[in-house]
């Protein structure tokens, strides 16, 4: 039962528990507090999510599992990283969540994703939990080789946790179609059957169209739909999209389908700023030069002779919609003033928490159309869901079939964030829709369970 007797005081209780049972995780403390700012106000007077504690259990993973992992390189060294995995809920299905490989991989960053993906995943409509795994290994210069070396080291450990009824992976930064190959190969080695164990597959062996696209096709979507419900368009609008891996490359495509232009695309060295627009010939550039060359964006303002900004940000370049893509905290308070003050008219977020809290009060203060992440980016997950089911059923849809069920799914989402984000104004608070209608599924099957 949450201690205080007004509303700010359950909230600054719960997160003084939260941070001295989970310290020094300050990502995690922040997911926890964006969805707790919007979950605590709802269930203030609903005693029976308070009396079943339910968002207390909500922020105790069901497990974690963390194992050494042992590789050899291509010179013969034997190479050490950590694995982890975060199984945090599965009360509306089994755990479904992505494998990160990258060198700032931690406890921390995987609970946060992992929390973020149980209310992800709630408001797809799909019965999925929420999971997060991944290793502290960077696969940026290593050869495929010592890539697969390590992906069947890790899947020779995660295997004995996982399965289609237990715990779905997929792909996440740095792991992609290669290491998914590499994944499932040593995974159906080990068990001794072919099974959907993971997705974001080949479509030889059990993947699924569009899967790719989701993630990127789904935030721009859910922005198409949030601007129609306030009478705006994506058509004719300047776009700064940051990113240029999977989910910027798909976000400007869709962007640009729709009419948009698109002005920015970055990766960790820097950003470049197109005046003219990224077309689709400019886009396909990228996508070889990041996909198949594995180069830098700066490659692409020599090639087209636009402007590159060594080791800055895109927030800085005037725009009316903006796309988060790249990584967690991306935008803080500086850059968010920066947006408002140029003009932008809506955030929606491709990659996982990528503002700041302050920047997200800042955006909401100012009135922006702002729509988290959980909501945002479900569209990989959601495809990721119709993967699971085609391989359930052994059948394939067609690329048309799966971007109609994407559509819909995004445009349920958005319509649940306006049923419980409404307000008395008549504005859409889209962070606190999101949190509520992620919420009561979760919640909801939790008390049917009872105390479990």
């Amino acid at each position: 039962m949450m201690i205080g007797n007004t509303v700010q005081e359950q909230l600054d209780n719960f997160m003084d528990g939260l941070k001295r049972r989970n310290p020094h995780e300050h990502e995690f403390h922040q997911a926890v507090y964006e969805v707790a700012a919007s979950i605590i106000p709802f269930i203030f007077h609903k005693s029976v999510y308070q009396q079943a504690n339910i968002l207390e259990r909500l922020t105790e993973p069901d497990r974690i599992i963390t194992f050494r992992v042992c590789w050899e390189d291509d010179e013969g060294n034997i190479r050490v990283n950590r694995g982890y995995r975060v199984q945090h809920c599965n009360a509306i299905g089994p755990y479904k969540g992505g494998i990160r490989f990258h060198y700032d991989v931690s406890r921390s960053i995987l609970k946060f994703l992992a929390f973020e993906q149980t209310f992800k995943n709630s408001l797809t409509g799909l019965p999925m939990g929420g999971a997060k795994g991944g290793a502290d290994f960077n696969p940026k210069g290593k050869s495929d080789r010592e890539v697969m070396r390590f992906c069947q080291a890790f899947m020779t450990e995660l295997y004995r946790h996982i399965g289609p009824f237990t715990d779905v992976p997929a792909g996440d930064i740095g792991v992609g179609a290669r290491e998914i190959s590499y994944l499932f190969g040593q995974y159906k080695r080990l068990a001794n059957e072919f099974t959907g164990v993971l997705t974001g597959k080949g479509l030889a062996f059990g993947g699924s169209l569009i899967r790719s696209e989701a993630t990127g096709y789904g935030a721009v979507y859910i922005m198409q739909d949030m601007l129609k419900y306030h009478q705006q368009t994506i058509e004719g609008k300047t776009i700064v999209v940051s990113g240029s891996g999977n989910v910027a490359q798909y976000t400007v495509e869709k962007a640009i389908e729709l009419g948009g232009k698109v002005v920015t695309m970055s990766d960790s060295s820097g950003f470049i700023y197109d005046p003219d627009g990224i077309d689709q010939q400019k886009l396909d550039f990228i996508k070889q030069l990041k996909q198949v060359r594995r180069g830098r964006i700066s490659e692409y303002a020599s090639e087209f002779k636009v402007k590159f900004y060594e080791k800055q940000k895109p927030w800085s370049i005037a725009c009316d919609l903006a796309f988060p893509c790249a990584t967690q905290n991306e935008i803080n308070a500086e850059d968010a003033a920066t947006l408002v003050k140029n003009g932008c008219l809506a955030v929606s977020e491709g990659a996982n928490m990528p503002t700041e809290q302050a920047g997200i009060n800042l955006f909401q203060q100012s009135k922006i159309l702002y729509i988290p992440s959980k909501a945002a980016n479900a569209g990989g997950v959601a495809v990721s869901g119709l993967e699971m089911t085609q391989n359930s059923m052994r059948l394939s849809w067609s690329r048309e079939e799966l971007d109609q069920r994407l559509r819909k799914i995004m445009q349920d989402i958005h319509d649940k964030c306006v049923e419980y984000g409404k307000q008395e104004d008549g504005t859409v608070n889209y962070l606190k829709g999101a949190n509520i209608g992620g919420f009561i599924k979760v919640a909801d099957a939790m008390l049917a369970y009872g105390v479990i």
